[in-house]
This record gives structure tokens, C-alpha cells and sequence, in this order.
């Protein structure tokens, strides 16, 4: 049985550090660490892999994120994917900076991303690995923030919670495959 890892981030170099692109870190990470690379496949970058004797797709969508679930559907029709094959791996601004939580379904607690994926695949069946962003003081300033990049004392700290989320990443495809 195939699973897709799917990092969120909006496309392009100017977005590439920011704190809305932290899904895509660490599908990058599991990318360097399985030897694998992307390819264009459509409104994706896809690399394909083996984890454990099971197909693997790492999945950086060229969409931005509040327009995640039409494409993730498509490549998914492709793949033959059902949402409990992905594990959506995101930003999360409830969350204080380098925090990792993983969910295995639930609604899309505000992330209009995952929002789009939930509304498009029409289930909230979908595991999810959460970086913690942290939240601007300024409520009003959610949309500015998660557009900006991290501090540099916030660095190593998202660097570690990157490690942390492609682990649990890995412990969620392990635990389905069985």
C-alpha cells in the first residue's frame, strides 16, 4: 500500500524560509535523508521512495496553501490515494516555535491549507504532523507573519523540530504499514 507525505508551502524562492513553508523543510529533509530528489509531476514536486518495503511519495505541492486540496486530489486520483494515506506535515501557529504534534484526524483548526484539503477530499481522516510557528502578538498580523521567515535565534530550534516531525513522519508510515 502506497502513503504520500505531503509538506505545505506556497511555491517559489521568496517563500522558501518562511514559517508558512516549514511542511516543505521537512519533506525536504525526509527527501535528503531516503536519497531521494523531485521531480515536476503535474501541480507537484514528487519524489518517490521505499520506507520499510512500502511506497512512499514525498509531495511538495505548486499550489499555494489555501489552494492545497484540489491538487493533492488530483495526484492523489493518479497514485489511487485515499485520504488515510496521507500524512500532511504543516505550520502551526497555536503552537510555540519548534513544538511537534502529530494528529490522526480532526478538523482543519483554522489552517486554511489543510482546511482546503479537508473540504476537497471530504474527510477529516487524514493524519497530520504540526510545526509549531508560534502567533504574532498582534492577532490581526496571522497572514504577515506566516510570510515572513524565522529569527535567527528561532533556527536551530526549527531545525530540530524539523528532525523531530520527519521522525514522526516516518513512526506514522511505519505504524500503517503493519
Amino acid at each position: 500500500m502506497a502513503q504520500a507525505v505531503v509538506g505545505l508551502g506556497n511555491p517559489g524562492d521568496e517563500y522558501r524560509e518562511t514559517r508558512h513553508n516549514v511542511g516543505q523543510r521537512v519533506v525536504d529533509l525526509l527527501a535528503r535523508s531516503l536519497h531521494k530528489r523531485f521531480d515536476r509531476d503535474g501541480q507537484a514536486m514528487l519524489a518517490h521512495a521505499q520506507w520499510r518495503g512500502e511506497t512512499l511519495y514525498l509531495v511538495k505541492p505548486i499550489s499555494f496553501v489555501n489552494l492545497t486540496g484540489p491538487p493533492l486530489a488530483r495526484l492523489g486520483h493518479r497514485l489511487s490515494l485515499g485520504p488515510a494515506d496521507y500524512v500532511l506535515v504543516y505550520d502551526d501557529i497555536d503552537l510555540p516555535v519548534g513544538t511537534v504534534r502529530v494528529r490522526m484526524r480532526g478538523s482543519h483548526g483554522g489552517h486554511n491549507g489543510v482546511r482546503s484539503v479537508v473540504e476537497t477530499l471530504d474527510s477529516t481522516d487524514i493524519r497530520r504532523v504540526k510545526v509549531g510557528v508560534g502567533r504574532p502578538l498582534d492577532r490581526a498580523r496571522v497572514a504577515e507573519w506566516v510570510l515572513t521567515p524565522f529569527a535567527s535565534d528561532e533556527l536551530p530550534v526549527i531545525t530540530e523540530a524539523c528532525a523531530e516531525a520527519a521522525s514522526r513522519v516516518l513512526e506514522l508510515v511505519s505504524a500503517r504499514a503493519r
